[in-house]
């Protein structure tokens, strides 16, 4: 791993190579891109990663692909050769990162699993990213995030209660895993310095969906079953909840006392912080369904913005619920940057989001266009591997590269 004292990004000098596809894997090299490594991505000639293939499409490259394959270089590899193999081989001895996500036991036999590549490169880290782990009964299984959603417990808490578990809304299983992928990639990375030695990081999908339960698992750990599905409402506090106003919902969120005190002096109710059924958070989740009522009574009479503003005078925490576009859209997004206009190899122009963690003492710069497929090969290799344009030429010939 290079370093520099003019570094302008934290993982400036640091090596990737992203054996991975789709989301998980892939997100989780693109977190690395974003600050500041060089990840090249390694793909089928001709195919390449499975997300290319994913609509809609601007000027015929998939945006799910160029979102989440951001920063990177694209080699294309024909792994089930021994030439394209010993290719990826050489890559991975100047390597600092690799990511994966195969079913384990498939880079065991393809001959790239860690402890082959570890002879090579003994600083390597390898991260890998399934759904149940490298060990363990279910690690044989494939998993998408439906599966992990189900299995992991978060669509057992999610939904109505005279409804049907549900799923949350986006790919979860996958984004916390790639999360917790750079997560683990970084940290390994921390302690080469000390060591000199890489290692192995497992990412279960489903450990990490696991670990997003934090209210549930304290109610566990107390000695009480799981909560089960209480739609919007908070399985601890009251009023937590959403509620109809005249023109949309909100959400207002009374965690203690003192607050309920402000939501009951707003909505002109000072008597209801000294009823005997609300005066604490314990009894008022008890009573939570008259109470939910009585506060829907007063925001149904009120438009979204009365509500949020008379809340946030009071200072009481109050939302509207709005989608992902009128997110974006806010001015609050647009001041953080959240997402950027990005000129990408084709030509055209996509709003991409990068990693959203700010640093006082790194660049917010770094190359946020996803590559075309191959467009990197000769270039790649070339330089790395230090191949000639005839070696390079006759690979091509025989669909090596």
């Amino acid at each position: 791993m290079a370093t520099s004292s003019n570094a302008t990004s934290p993982l400036a000098g640091v090596k990737v190579l992203d054996l991975s596809r789709v989301l998980a894997g892939p997100l989780c090299a693109s977190i690395l891109a974003d600050l500041g490594a060089d990840v090249t991505k390694i793909e089928l000639p001709g195919r390449g990663d499975d997300s290319r293939a994913f609509g809609p499409f601007l000027d015929g490259e998939s945006c799910y692909f160029m979102l989440v394959n951001r920063g990177k270089k694209s080699v294309t590899v024909d792994l089930k050769s021994p030439e394209g193999l010993e290719l990826v081989r050489r890559l991975v001895a100047g390597a600092d990162v690799l990511v994966e996500n195969f079913r384990p036991g498939v880079t065991a036999r393809l001959g790239l699993d860690f402890e082959t590549l570890s002879k090579l490169n003994p600083r390597l880290v390898y991260v890998s990213i399934s759904g149940f782990g490298q060990t363990g009964p279910l690690a044989h299984r494939p998993a998408y995030d439906h599966i992990v959603q189900a299995i992991g417990g978060i669509m057992s808490i999610t939904g109505w209660a005279d409804g049907s578990p549900t799923r949350i809304g986006d790919a979860v299983g996958d984004v916390v895993a790639g999360l917790y992928g750079a997560f683990g990639a970084l940290a390994a990375l921390l302690q080469r310095q000390a060591t000199g030695q890489g290692q192995h990081v497992d990412v279960a999908m489903l450990d990490a969906m696991a670990s997003l339960q934090m209210v549930t698992l304290s109610q566990i750990a107390g000695g009480l079953p799981a909560p089960g599905r209480i739609g919007n409402s908070h399985p601890v506090s009251a009023p937590m909840d959403s509620f109809v106003a005249k023109d949309g919902h909100v959400v207002i969120a009374v965690a203690n006392d003192p607050l309920f005190v402000k939501l009951a002096n707003a909505m002109g109710q000072a008597s209801l912080a000294k009823d005997p059924r609300y005066e604490a958070d314990a009894k008022r989740f008890v009573n939570r369904h008259e109470l939910h009522a009585i506060i829907e009574k007063w925001t149904s009479e009120l438009e979204v913005d009365d509500i949020i503003n008379q809340l946030e005078e009071a200072g009481v925490p109050a939302a509207p619920i709005w989608d992902l576009k009128q997110v974006l859209e806010s001015d609050h997004a647009q001041y953080r940057q959240l997402l950027r206009d990005i000129k990408q190899p084709s030509g055209s122009v996509l709003k991409v989001m990068p990693q959203p963690v700010r640093f006082s003492g790194a660049s917010a710069e770094a190359n946020l266009a996803a590559p075309m497929l191959g467009a990197d090969t000769m270039e790649v290799l070339g330089r790395e591997l230090g191949l000639s344009t005839e070696q390079l030429s006759g690979l091509r010939q025989r669909g090596i590269i």
